[in-house]
């Protein structure tokens, strides 16, 4: 179906930057039903060439080599009506930030429908049956009405499979997965990997699945490609990559995948956060935080884990004062904060600060890296130009960013690279307690590795306290010396990462854990023979 010979895309280059290879001469074949798997770093090329398969290039960039041939036919050659044609109806894509890409003054039904019916495939009747029957397929909660919500109302697990289900609206003869689970949690992770996997063996579907991620990769790819740089440097059998892997890269990226068990441990010191008996909500109608309590200490990691919906992440947003609390007490150092974060004083607000899960919506669009940080800097140390910009060369090579990336902006970098700007932000407030949702959801592997020694030694150094959300559990067991797990806004375990993730375990502790994915092509087909795992998502 798909044939992608030698291809090269490049960026040409102006007064302000240097031109640069971002695909440079890769070759692969698709045929129906087959999955390719991609993956590398961040920056390595696997979105630029997923879009290309659409004939679709970021802003700066261009095809200037090779050929893309969809059922024999030069993508590159069509016309910009075939290409609008082929979108959709032939190549579908799943983008890695669902909260970035829907209309937010739609709702869902009308977005996932807009496909098939600008294409006049179907009736409107039958668009919104098969939206339902796809949103029940991806296990998404109450699927006759789920399409009448706006994207806010829904959270960030459930947005992303409504993405899925809006790609196979017009049932595409390819679909491109760029990092469709990255914002999942492990169980829901199960049930999506399990329905992109029957779609695929059931409709004769094609898939090129773009992840950083190999044991997620292990458990729905075919073949498996190796990027870097941009270059391909490996490319096989899925089974042969994971288990006899023949280049130095590859090897490191199994290795890594395969040592992320190893348990954290952090000093304990002073009490820094006191979270008493809060309770929070959205609505009258809709508790998302139930009567949570709990501490953080300098020097502490608290990771918090749960299920999308579980309210972690709303959670947060009660501790840094962006949602009021309705009940219970937050104290900062013996000090009672304030529920809303306008009533805070600016030391306070330095001293808490917060790292999002999608850099997309949480950078702005039209500033430069040198205004996206220094602002934290002038604005809470009143420093001159100079010194802001010294400040923010310092954090760039701190994330291992180039220097030269202080004029770009957030649309000329890669996801991971767009992620590491924001935790420099909050670095900038040089805080006290850093909450971080997420944040290594969008890198690859050894960068999300280097990302985490990074904290790890800023802690170490500065005394820092971090609140960790994530749905990885190794992530968890090398960062975090204490976990909690929520579960429809309670708190159901608690206590140190050993103890908590160790026999005797709270069922759903236990069902989070064998939720999560092993570097093996047959893990998935063993979690689902011993059956479906139940649903907990709010």
């Amino acid at each position: 179906m798909l044939q992608v010979d030698r291809l090269r895309i490049e960026t040409p280059g102006d007064k302000a930057h240097k031109a640069a290879v971002l695909v440079n001469d890769v070759s692969f074949t698709l045929c129906r039903g087959e999955v390719l798997g991609l993956i590398g770093e961040s920056g390595a090329g696997k979105s630029t060439i997923g879009l290309a398969v659409m004939g679709y290039t970021r802003p700066g960039c261009a095809i200037t080599g090779g050929q893309l041939l969809f059922d024999g036919r030069d993508i590159r050659t069509m016309s910009s009506e075939e290409r609008r044609a082929l979108r959709g109806r032939n190549v579908a894509y799943v983008a890695q930030s669902a909260a970035a890409s829907f209309n937010p003054s739609r709702t869902l039904m009308q977005q996932v429908c807009e496909i098939p019916q600008a294409l006049g495939l179907t009736s409107r009747a039958e668009d919104r049956a098969r939206a339902i029957a796809l949103f029940r397929e991806l296990d998404l909660p109450d699927p006759e009405h789920f399409g009448d919500r706006y994207p806010h109302q829904v959270s960030g697990g459930q947005l992303q499979r409504a993405m899925a289900a809006m790609a196979m609206a017009a049932r595409p003869d390819i679909i491109v997965f760029d990092e469709p689970t990255t914002a999942l949690d492990v169980t829901t992770q199960v049930e999506v990997l399990a329905s992109f996997r029957k779609l695929i063996r059931e409709h004769g579907t094609a898939a090129i699945y773009i992840t950083h991620d190999l044991a997620v990769v292990a458990q729905i790819a075919d073949d498996i490609m190796v990027l870097r740089h941009g270059n391909m440097v490996e490319h096989g059998l899925c089974d042969d990559i994971l288990q006899r892997p023949q280049q130095d890269y590859t090897r490191r990226l199994v290795a890594d995948r395969a040592q992320r068990d190893a348990a954290a441990t952090v000093g304990d010191g002073e009490t820094l956060l006191e979270v008493s008996n809060v309770t929070a909500s959205y609505s009258a109608l809709s508790r998302v935080v139930d009567d949570v309590s709990l501490s953080l200490k300098r020097g502490d990691t608290l990771a918090v884990v749960g299920e999308s919906g579980s309210g972690k992440s709303t959670m947060a947003r009660v501790i840094v004062g962006l949602l009021a609390r309705e009940s219970g007490e937050l104290r900062f150092e013996g000090k009672t904060l304030s529920p809303q974060l306008v009533d805070r004083s600016r030391e306070e607000r330095r001293r808490i600060q917060m790292i999002y899960q999608s850099p997309d919506v949480a950078l702005n669009p039209n500033q430069t890296l040198l205004e996206i940080i220094g602002r934290p800097v002038q604005f809470y140390f009143n420093r001159s130009r100079a010194q802001v910009r010294e400040r923010v060369l310092e954090l760039l090579r701190m994330m291992d960013l180039p220097e030269s990336f202080i004029d770009r902006r957030p649309s000329e970098l890669s996801g991971g690279q767009k992620q590491r700007v924001g935790i420099a932000r909050a670095l900038a407030a040089e805080p006290d307690l850093i909450i971080c949702d997420e944040i290594t959801s969008a890198l690859d592997q050894l960068v999300g590795e280097e990302l985490l020694k990074l904290l790890k030694q800023l802690q170490d150094r500065l005394g820092l306290a971090y609140l960790f959300i994530t749905h990885d559990i190794g992530t968890v067991r090398r960062i975090a010396n204490k976990v909690v797990v929520m579960r429809a806004g309670k708190l159901v375990a608690g206590g140190a990462t050993e103890t908590v993730f160790s026999p005797p375990m709270h069922p759903y502790t236990e069902l989070l854990l064998s939720s999560v994915p092993q570097m093996r092509s047959d893990w998935l087909d063993e979690v689902l023979a011993r059956g479906k795992p139940e649903s907990h998502a709010a």
